[in-house]
């Protein structure tokens, strides 16, 4: 067994979502991303004396959606904490957060493990919490500068069980967080920008043992390629300490991403004492078993469910329908043609296949895409009444539908691109090609049956890529076997 194999990674997550509120958690400060430093605050957010925060009803609705749709329980009565630390952007002091009643307990984020098999990672809670501000230290080369904008923005914080046991895993879990905030239009998931950010508890223990080892905080990645870099490269270097015959201290790590390596920033001696004690400034909320209700009935089709739907009902492969949930957006477009089509797989690569090459060669997503779901779904009955090739289809027509307005019929048409399928002519066309090669004819019929692909092309050639594939094949195999 090698040192890697002798060790297992014990693995939580603690996942920052910031909320697309137009206000911030306990104020009415815009919530934005981008405006000039410092101009999205004031005595609220502030805490100045004898200010009083007020609960943003779609923070509440945000978390009950999130907690549904991982199956969570949703908490009646919750009340609010002041966690109390000093911290630089921290205005207030505190952050008003949730303790002993986070909104929501229990849950499953299912993900895809090594083995590319699916694995349940459950959810210890969800709660509501504000943002701090932001520290900058690359602007000034004597002085941190502070933008307190995203002070008080709302998050959810979701915190999972210490179940994921590699980088790959969490870099799994926290796409699927990212892409289940984003279908619920609750959060962009924009990592580079700060809107979803990752905190893993990580540490390692003799394989089959119990006991966790002592545990190593990395902070504040903000990508999931980060996550899984972090992460792998703390596995190592706390299996290479105990080997060495040293010990992991309980830290908080930050990550390098240029030079891929985590760095101790502060100890952790004994546990830190936040002081918490209820909020006095919020009186807590009731959430009712109609208040609950009401919210289901908005959750969209999730990924979960539109994966089932795709392999299911449409006889999609796991790859296929896994590319087409990746993006809310994608999913949406996907069925939009499927309502007009039932050739599922066709549809499927049409968007995996040439639209998405288009969309990333020229830096668009899909909404940004100038052709329609009919269109799309008028292409698809072309290739399938062998009007036109797959080819043709997407090497000649699809450019075109991009520029102009016409139907995939039309600029068939137009261009001469429709597939000849009478016999008669094909025939003629099948003789022509056949007799440019006499002597290849008696080769075939010597059992050099590869040849047919020599024929087929010359047929195509001749026809200027019109004649009908399938029809041809089946016709030139007659004439030769005769």
């Amino acid at each position: 067994m090698n040192i890697k194999e002798k060790y297992e990674a014990v693995i939580g997550l603690e996942v920052h979502a910031q909320l697309l509120t137009q206000t911030k958690a306990y104020s009415n400060d815009e919530n934005i991303y981008g405006a000039a430093p410092n101009t999205k605050t004031s005595a609220i957010t502030l805490g100045h004396p004898g200010t009083l925060p007020v609960s943003n009803k779609k923070v509440i609705e945000y978390a009950v959606k999130l907690g549904l749709s991982v199956g969570a329980k949703i908490r009646k009565h919750n009340e609010y904490a002041r966690k109390n630390y000093f911290y630089a952007d921290l205005p207030k002091g505190y952050q008003i957060t949730q303790d002993t009643t986070p909104i929501c307990n229990g849950g499953v984020i299912e993900i895809l493990d090594e083995k590319n098999k699916t694995k349940k990672i459950n959810i210890t809670r969800i709660h509501m919490e504000e943002d701090a501000g932001k520290s900058i230290h690359d602007l000034d080369p004597f002085n941190t500068l502070i933008d307190l904008n995203r002070a008080g923005v709302p998050l959810l914080e979701i915190v999972s069980e210490p179940e994921i046991k590699t980088g790959d895993e969490a870099f799994n879990y926290v796409m699927e967080v990212r892409k289940l905030v984003r279908y619920l239009d609750i959060c962009d998931g924009n990592m580079e920008e700060g809107s979803l950010r990752c905190d893993a508890n990580i540490s390692v223990r003799i394989r089959g043992e119990s006991k966790f080892g002592t545990k190593v905080e990395v902070k504040n990645m903000n990508s999931s390629r980060n996550v899984k870099n972090a992460i792998d490269f703390e596995i190592k270097r706390q299996i290479e300490v105990i080997e060495n015959g040293g010990q992991i201290v309980h830290e908080t790590r930050g990550f390098d991403a240029v030079k891929g390596i985590t760095i101790s920033q502060r100890h952790k001696e004994e546990a830190n004492d936040y002081r918490y004690f209820p909020e006095p400034d919020l009186q807590p909320i009731e959430i009712t078993k109609e208040y609950i209700e009401q919210i289901k009935k908005t959750l969209p089709l999730l990924p979960k469910e539109l994966n089932t739907i795709y392999q299911r009902e449409y006889k999609l492969s796991q790859y296929d329908s896994n590319l087409l949930i990746e993006d809310k957006e994608t999913a949406l477009f996907f069925n939009e043609i499927c309502a007009l089509t039932n050739n599922y797989k066709l549809a499927a690569n049409i968007i995996n296949g040439v639209i998405k090459s288009y969309l990333n060669e020229n830096g668009l997503t899909i909404t940004q895409l100038d052709i329609s779901a009919k269109n799309i779904a008028n292409l698809i009955d072309l290739i399938e009444g062998n009007q036109i090739s797959n080819t043709i289809a997407t090497s000649k027509i699809f450019p075109l539908l991009i520029s102009s307005k016409k139907s995939p019929k039309t600029i068939a048409e137009e261009n001469n691109w429709i597939q000849e399928s009478d016999n008669t002519i094909l025939k003629d066309l099948i003789l022509q090609a056949l007799e440019k090669y006499p002597e290849k004819i008696q080769e075939y019929k010597n059992g050099k049956k590869g040849l047919i692909g020599l024929f087929m092309g010359e047929v195509m050639k001749i026809s200027k890529g019109k004649a009908d594939p399938k029809i041809t094949n089946k016709l030139l195999r007659d004439i030769l076997e005769k």
